[in-house]
């Protein structure tokens, strides 16, 4: 039975910034925990909140989960890598992912095909950068250096960064959850943040993460409610849930639908997104399986929450990352998961 860390999750703003983010991060470092994240969607974006955070804090480790790749050509999110590394003192995490159709082909104009190779071009050049052994180049179809294609002036030239990377292996995470998603994170990165785990259903992802080295770390969010009421916290937890399985993405192709079928729910996830097409979003929340939820989050009294963190220290998962919108419920992860 290994241990597990815990990281704090501040997501992506709603319409405003969240309220103490900073005093909350600085309790959980206090607390022990390993590291802090931040999201982007189409609003705030990943790296400037965690700069702030990189100012006032000492030991968190700072992972962005998870920068969408559409938003940045791989130079530039280098970029942003290794100069809040440096600002960092060597605690950045570049927590990857594609996102999907929608906000790529509806936000950021860039076409979502490809995804596999996308990914595997973006990442290949960012090693190239932080490694600054030789000017950077990539024949690849998705990220042509030197680019040489339509309207190109030919002037194109390969290029080291100017400033030298603190580390050349600053850890790259990839946020997956298709199979071949995720073996490619096995493949080529240093961990890997899946959007929803079961520790009780391991061979979902058993396949995909046989190539990982040994200290690969998975970063697996896990929503703690303490309370005496299991089935009014289950509840409560279905809209956000039937929201991402019903409304986000197309009807016909949403990865986290297609996800929670592979977690043996696929008639149910099936029903979800029916019901929430036909605008009876009621019916598609209640439609949520309770034992779904009570797989992927860690909800009733605290004995019932600690006998249920031995799966989960017992699966592959090495650190969870909790929410981190109030000071309570921050001491209440530690208290419970670092003892």
């Amino acid at each position: 039975m290994s241990e597990l860390r815990l990281g704090i999750q501040f997501g992506y703003w709603q319409a405003s910034p969240p309220a103490n983010f900073v005093e909350h991060a600085q309790e959980a470092e206090k607390l022990g925990f390993d590291s802090v994240w931040t999201a982007e969607a189409w609003g705030s974006d990943a790296f400037t909140p965690l700069t702030w955070l990189a100012a006032h804090t000492k030991r968190l480790r700072l992972g962005t989960s998870i920068v969408q790749i559409s938003a940045r050509t791989p130079a530039a999110t280098a970029m942003h890598t290794l100069t809040l590394d440096h600002l960092s003192e060597g605690r950045m995490i570049l927590g990857l992912g594609v996102s999907g159709p929608q906000v790529v082909e509806g936000w950021y104009g860039q076409p979502f095909a490809k995804p596999v190779s996308r990914t595997r071009e973006y990442i290949h050049i960012i090693r190239q950068i932080l490694s600054r052994e030789a000017p950077v180049s990539n024949p690849g179809t998705h990220y042509p250096l030197p680019y040489q294609g339509e309207g190109a002036w030919g002037m194109g030239k390969a290029l080291k960064p100017i400033t030298h990377p603190l580390r050349a292996d600053v850890p790259i995470y990839l946020g997956a959850e298709g199979p071949v998603n995720v073996a490619l994170a096995a493949e080529l990165c240093d961990g890997w943040i899946p959007l929803w785990y079961s520790p009780y259903r391991p061979e979902v992802y058993s396949d995909s993460l046989k190539g990982a080295k040994p200290d690969f770390d998975i970063v697996c969010s896990a929503f703690i409610n303490i309370t005496d009421d299991v089935q009014g916290a289950i509840q409560a937890a279905k809209p956000m849930l039937g929201f991402y399985v019903g409304g986000m993405g197309h009807k016909s192709r949403n990865f986290h639908k297609e996800l929670m079928g592979r977690m043996g729910y696929e008639a149910e996830a099936q029903q979800i997104q029916d019901l929430f097409l036909e605008n009876k979003r009621a019916e598609a929340i209640a439609a949520v399986p309770d034992g779904f939820v009570d797989e992927i989050m860690l909800i009733g009294p605290r004995e019932r929450i600690r006998d249920r963190l031995d799966a989960w220290r017992e699966s592959p998962v090495t650190t969870l990352m909790v929410g981190g919108n109030s000071l309570e419920s921050i001491r209440e992860a530690a208290e419970l998961v670092l003892g």
